[in-house]
Order: C-alpha cells, then structure tokens, then sequence
C-alpha cells in the first residue's frame, strides 16, 4: 500500500481529475451459486474485488483496496478518497451510480472536490442534503456539461483493463494474504509504467522529497 502511494507521488502536480470502481482478479477457488437466470446452482470462479482511485490523465492509482467478491464498492469509497486528498489537490470525482448517496457527495465537497456521480432513477431533489440538491439539479438542467465531466470514469476501465492485459487478470497464489500481495504488486507494476510514460510522454522530472 505505501509503495503504491509513494510510487504515484511525482505525479501529484499533473493530477487533479479522478476516477473510483471496481474490479476483479480470479483465485484458484470456486464458489457455487444460484442464477436466477438459469433457475439452478452454478459453479464460478472466485475472486478478489480491487477498489481503486485513479488519475485521468495518466491512470496512475493513487490509492486502492482489497476484499472479498462480496465487499460494496460504496463502503470503499470514502477511504479512497481521504487517502488520495492527503497526497494530491482534488478537482474532480467520478464515480457510477454504485457509488451514488448524500454521505458520498457530501465527503467529496469536503476535500474540495466535485463530485460526477450519475442518479438512480427514482432519485430526487432534497434541499436537506446541499452537495446532493447541487448536482441533481445540475445533472437535470445541464445535462450535456455534466456527462463530459462524468465520461472521464472511463479512464478507470482503461487502467483496470491495461492491468490485467499486461500482467493478468487472475492470481496464482493459495494464501489469502499472499493473493492480495500478488494483486497490490500488479498495481505497483502497472504504477510504475504509468510513471515512466508520463517522463517521457509529459517530459516531466520525477523529483520525490523522501
């Protein structure tokens, strides 16, 4: 967890949009379940849930989590967020609807960002909830402003899918501490590609104070 961080410090004065999802690395461990779609049991293959926060603009992550298949993405979500304020001056956040509530937009604003989250569609205004009211009415009346901002949760997609095409997308240990080490060092990998690409590509110096 400190090696990601540190490794996505240099590029603290190039980022200020983010992104937050969800993904998942496969374990050599099946579960069964019931599909309501097929009206019996089935067997899948289990895995570990990475809840990330990543940089637009270059998909750095500046922060991450590991659990079970089973953990919410919402419960991670503040965390992700008060780990990346610490390091780095936040503009924007984009998130889905998963992570839409009045607490979650509410903690965004409080570090100084804005928050890009998409409403359930049974939502509705609540004057009660200021950071809430705020962005329903600005995703109602300015619509077409509001999806640019929301659009850059792609960038997270993009990074969870160059993670997994780079270095793969399941885990070859047994141990539950062993599989989440072996998950947090793809994304220390995958960080410091990112870093090396932004030295050339943004012609940047990767100073560090340490």
């Amino acid at each position: 967890q400190r090696l990601i961080t540190t490794s996505s410090l240099p590029l603290k004065a190039v980022e200020s949009d983010f992104a937050v999802d969800s993904t998942g690395f496969g374990i050599q461990r099946f579960y069964r379940h019931y599909s309501a779609k097929y009206g019996h049991e089935q067997y899948a293959r289990d895995y570990l849930k990475v809840h990330a926060m990543v940089g637009v603009k270059t998909h750095i992550v500046t922060a991450v989590s590991i659990t079970d298949r089973d953990q919410h993405d919402s419960r991670q979500f503040k965390p992700l967020v008060e780990a990346t304020a610490q390091n780095f001056t936040m503009a924007e956040i984009s998130a889905d609807k998963a992570y839409s509530s009045r607490d979650s937009l509410a903690f965004v604003e409080s570090v100084g960002a804005m928050p890009f989250i998409p409403f359930r569609s049974n939502s509705k205004a609540d004057k009660k909830a200021p950071a809430w009211d705020r962005l329903f009415h600005f995703n109602n009346f300015r619509r077409d402003e509001f999806l640019a901002h929301y659009h850059k949760r792609s960038n997270v997609e993009s990074c969870f899918s160059s993670i997994k095409r780079v270095f793969g997308d399941f885990v070859r240990s047994k141990t539950p501490t062993a599989q989440t080490n072996e998950v947090l060092l793809k994304v220390l990998a995958h960080n410091i590609v990112c870093l090396v690409h932004s030295i050339h590509e943004l012609g940047i110096a990767p100073m560090l104070d340490v």
